[in-house]
């Protein structure tokens, strides 16, 4: 580390530390930066790298890096006082009425035998009864999985880490969207898996990109959500999805497809069209209730065996309640109503954003339980969070979903399905009137 790079770090760091510099200012353009000080353009690179590590700095695609300094305090709100925190932060879409639907199904358990039967052992003949059963619900008339290609983990993330892990050796290159599901990040890092963002556009990544990448460095698998994106809500093109399965059979190169929201459409995973190259990952948290704890693995038949080792050594192996609770659910047409309610809910709760959020850029598919909103000039993402905490109401900024650090769009994700109607319309409401003032109108008294 040389001497001028140390000591202009350490400048930059003082400056914001004193309040000289303040939480939101923008810093200037780094090749500016380089020739106000004299310095080359890579030292000036190092000197905004190391702001950006030490967490003193954000950048934002587009608009340039700021100053993040402390949370900035809550604008003075004319909106009527709220009670309590509403949650549009986590996204598990809650119905009204679910509880009774699925605890009628599940009444029998009131039985000895019954929940016994629940509680025994996971064995080789219960798991070939969950894939027929599964195989039957999952089946459409554009897609109709195998049975004998299921697999069962203990939830969807489960589910994505054994495909992960069996794909992608400790090292290894891993393909994701730019802006991804955050989880992936975390488990990527526990398996010693590196991440290489893909440039998107409206469709999902771009064809160009990931052959570009793949040439820097052999790409081990890419992992996708072409159906109903988390967090921005895009489903590929039928043209694209020809492109992208096209590429990775000519890369030879593996497709971790994340369905977990595409139960809100009848847009086939693109196992439909290439199921030699694909692992289909599902779950029932989001389609029914986070406690039914049931993740889906759907394999090609060349590395069934492979995954189910992964699974098991790895520890991801569903639970026999857990089987036997989504089992039942999805036999009994159970399953099959609430996603048909939800379906309809989810449309409904769009409906409110709409409303309240008319002013505003807001990306979402109209049948999903997410939208990306970008924010209008004077606010930035991780400002907007810590004011919305403030006014109660938990959202997240782009940056959890931003795979390189400090490099994300400047827009919040707000999931839609836990809170009720009347507390989502408040909260979109408070949320408007945030971002019709603007952070410098902020009161600074704590």
């Amino acid at each position: 580390m040389t001497a001028s790079y140390a000591v202009l770090v350490d400048e930059l760091a003082g400056a914001i530390a004193s309040g000289q510099l303040k939480a939101g200012e923008r810093l200037p353009p780094q090749r500016q930066f380089a020739y106000e000080r004299g310095i080359a353009a890579s030292t000036a690179a190092r000197v905004y790298a190391e702001l950006l590590r030490r967490g003193l700095v954000v950048g934002e695609v587009g608009r340039g890096t700021f100053i993040a300094g402390p949370e900035a305090p809550l604008p003075p709100l004319r909106a009527e006082p709220f009670e309590g925190r509403i949650d549009l932060e986590f996204n598990f879409p809650t119905l009204p009425d679910q509880a009774a639907l699925i605890a009628r199904s599940l009444s029998s358990w009131q039985r000895p035998e019954a929940l016994g039967a629940a509680l025994a052992p996971v064995t080789e003949r219960r798991l070939v009864e969950a894939s027929r059963v599964s195989a039957g619900f999952f089946a459409t008339g554009r897609w109709r999985p195998r049975a004998e290609g299921f697999l069962f983990a203990g939830s969807g993330r489960q589910a994505v880490a054994a495909a992960m892990s069996a794909l992608v050796p400790v090292g290894g290159r891993l393909a994701v969207e730019a802006v991804t599901y955050p989880m992936v990040k975390g488990i990527a890092a526990r398996l010693g898996v590196t991440l290489v963002p893909i440039a998107m556009d409206g469709e999902g990544i771009r064809p160009e990109a990931l052959a570009k990448a793949h040439r820097a460095g052999a790409l081990n698998a890419v992992y996708l959500q072409p159906v109903m994106h988390n967090p921005l809500g895009h489903t590929m093109s039928e043209p694209r999805r020809e492109e992208i399965i096209r590429l990775v059979r000519k890369l030879d190169i593996m497709i971790v497809e994340d369905l977990v929201y595409g139960f809100l459409t009848d847009v086939p995973p693109l196992a439909a069209q290439a199921e030699e190259r694909t692992i289909v990952v599902d779950s029932l948290s989001k389609r029914l209730a986070p406690g039914i704890a049931v993740g889906f693995l759907q394999v090609p038949v060349s590395l069934r065996e492979r995954l189910a080792v992964v699974v098991r050594t790895g520890a991801w192996s569903v639970t026999s309640l857990a089987l036997a609770a989504g089992m039942r659910l999805l036999a009994d047409g159970t399953a099959a109503e609430i996603t048909r309610r939800k379906r309809s809910d989810a449309a409904t709760r769009q409906a409110i954003v709409a409303e309240c959020l008319a002013p505003h850029r807001i990306e979402a598919d109209p049948r999903s339980y997410h939208v990306w909103l970008h924010l209008p000039d004077g606010w930035r993402a991780e400002t907007l969070t810590a004011a919305a905490a403030r006014a109660g109401i938990a959202i997240t900024p782009a940056s959890n979903f931003a795979v390189a650090p400090g490099h994300s769009p400047n827009a919040v994700r707000l999931a839609l399905g836990h809170p009720s109607h009347e507390e989502l319309r408040a909260a979109l409401t408070r949320l408007n009137a945030l971002l019709a003032s603007r952070p410098e109108e902020t009161d600074v008294t704590e």
